[in-house]
């Protein structure tokens, strides 16, 4: 089998049974390859800086900088390597530091093996991985409650909008509150085919495969309020 053709996988768990168990669950499939372990928030970075993996499977709690402290200087220097959070906590705060921080994803430890996997090969492919219910819920919480404030230093920022038309924009905005098309197109008074479009244009424009990507985004690059 041809390596390039491979998703290569960082695993960052100071518990070493842990990541014996993750590399054995991913070494035999066979379209995954473990590259490279880390035990501390520190090694993480450097392995992954060193072997730009596809993947990194972060821990959020490790000695030696937090797995959100990893996974911003992984975002920043890595744009293309997705990190997904997998932890033990179903801690609402903990996806709302990862997205910020730049993830793709956030995963319970105790996620069924089958899910994991589908999981990581439709982040390969380009999507997000914030499926569990307390991901929704704070995907929800952060963008009704106010927690992030505009930033106008937020890098790209000022590129993404301009991308926009003013009309996107205000569907990209509905669409953070969790307005389903429907109700845009009431909001908006615009039918559901003309907002369909809209929301087609926004994920051209944002890169993103579908419309939790696209709020994902919005909410790291601070488009939405």
């Amino acid at each position: 089998m041809q390596t390039e053709k491979m998703i290569r996988i960082v695993l960052a768990d100071d518990q070493p049974f842990i990541r014996k168990g993750l590399r054995y669950i991913l070494d035999i499939q066979k379209d995954m390859q473990v590259i490279g372990e880390a035990m501390t928030g520190e090694e993480a970075v450097d392995i992954t800086l060193r072997n730009v993996p596809d993947i990194v499977l972060m821990d959020i709690r490790m000695p030696g900088g937090t797995g959100i402290m990893a996974t911003k200087s992984i975002a920043e220097a890595l744009p293309n390597t997705k990190v997904v959070l997998l932890t033990t906590f179903d801690v609402e705060q903990y996806v709302f530091d990862g997205i910020r921080a730049g993830a793709s994803g956030y995963l319970l430890k105790d996620t069924e093996t089958d899910e994991l996997l589908s999981g990581i090969r439709a982040m390969h492919r380009g999507a997000t991985l914030f499926n569990s219910s307390t991901a929704k819920r704070a995907l929800d919480q952060i963008l009704t409650s106010g927690m992030q404030e505009p930033d106008s230093d937020s890098p790209g920022k000022d590129r993404l909008l301009g991308a926009l038309t003013e009309r996107e924009t205000e569907v990209l905005q509905l669409l953070a509150y969790g307005k389903r098309n429907h109700d845009i197109s009431a909001i908006l008074c615009i039918s559901e085919g003309t907002t369909k479009t809209h929301i087609h244009h926004i994920m051209q424009k944002l890169g993103a495969q579908d419309r939790t990507q696209a709020v994902v985004t919005a909410i790291r690059m601070k488009l939405v309020k």
